[in-house]
């Protein structure tokens, strides 16, 4: 392990889990927190709740499609709800910078509200802190949320009765947040049109659960994309993963910025796209679910669960070869989230 802190520790990918593993799991360590899960699974009074916690520190804090305040509640609402659970509660913790507009900070908290609203959740406690110029960047949020879990859903999480023939849904397109916030960064004025697609997926995923009692894992694909969900789906299993390219949709301008810049889509960030795995009988069902609302009209099964090359994720490529996925090795996007 690295004697510092590298960019790469935030990516989401193998310096993370490394940093995860090799420090705070080794000294936290319970039975709880070494499933690692979206959100814990804990049981207070014979109830089920899902809790989680996140940090958001996006650069820049306002970017085509959303803002500091917009991600960090439909992030926490999102890591709560792949657990399975029902969001209920949310803290807002913020971390202030001396001189920050107070307009520019009225526009995030009521950003905050109005997703909250969208959600159907309450912002009920938090913390502020101001701290001096030049000590953060601008504003810094936390985020910690709570969700109410059903008995039938506690696996979910931790994708425990996943089985070789399942398939592989996500709901929509790859790699939109991260090059919407990489263009707002760099002031990129030709990809303008390229929006995040930072959202609330609750709803979207409650709907897919009242149809089948066969979704068998859920996890939001942000930072190290889809490419990273499915590496530590597959990593240590007796499974393994396949994921036909021509099925992974992309819009065309984020494909050209990706190819322009060296991004691979697989491994950009999202905020509104939550990774399936399905029982094979009902995955028609749920795609046909998810579909029905506006944040799955391009939803699609991309791959399965297979018996084959146990513990790896491949990628059938358009033309017809194979590729292994790898963990991200470094840091892609830093501050993306």
């Amino acid at each position: 392990m690295s004697k510092t802190i590298l960019l790469g520790h935030g990516s989401g990918g193998k310096l993370s889990n490394d940093l995860i593993k090799d420090l705070f799991v080794k000294y936290f360590s319970n039975d709880i927190l070494k499933e690692q899960t979206d959100a814990a699974v804990i049981q207070v009074a014979s109830k089920n709740l899902a809790f989680t916690t996140d940090s958001f520190v996006v650069d820049p804090i306002f970017f085509p499609g959303g803002d500091i305040g917009k991600l960090a509640v439909a992030g926490t609402v999102n890591d709560l709800a792949v657990s399975g659970s029902k969001p209920l509660f949310l803290s807002a913790s913020f971390i202030i910078e001396e001189g920050f507009s107070l307009a520019d900070l009225e526009r995030i908290v009521k950003s905050m509200a109005q997703e909250a609203k969208v959600a159907g959740i309450s912002i009920v406690t938090g913390d502020t802190k101001v701290v001096n110029r030049g000590k953060c960047d601008k504003v810094f949020i936390n985020t910690s949320g709570v969700g109410g879990l059903l008995p039938k859903h506690i696996n979910i999480g931790k994708g425990s009765n996943i089985q070789p023939g399942d398939k592989i849904i996500i709901n929509g397109t790859i790699a939109d947040h991260g090059m919407a916030v990489m263009a707002a960064r760099e002031e990129l004025s030709f990809t303008t049109d390229i929006k995040s697609d930072c959202a609330c997926l609750n709803h979207l995923i409650g709907e897919a659960l009242a149809v089948t009692d066969q979704i068998r894992f859920m996890r939001d694909a942000t930072r190290g994309g889809l490419a990273t969900v499915l590496c530590e789906l597959a990593e240590k299993k007796n499974f393994g993963i396949e994921i036909n390219e021509a099925a992974l949709l992309v819009n065309e301008n984020v494909r050209g910025m990706c190819e322009l810049l060296g991004f691979d889509p697989l491994y950009v960030a999202n905020e509104g796209k939550v990774v399936m795995v399905v029982g094979k009988k009902d995955a028609e069902k749920v795609l046909e679910t998810l579909r029905k609302n506006e944040l799955g009209q391009k939803a699609a099964i991309i791959g399965e669960v297979v018996n084959e090359h146990l513990g790896r994720a491949w990628l059938t490529t358009v033309i017809g070869g194979k590729r292994i996925i790898d963990m991200l090795a470094g840091e892609q996007l830093p501050r993306i989230c």
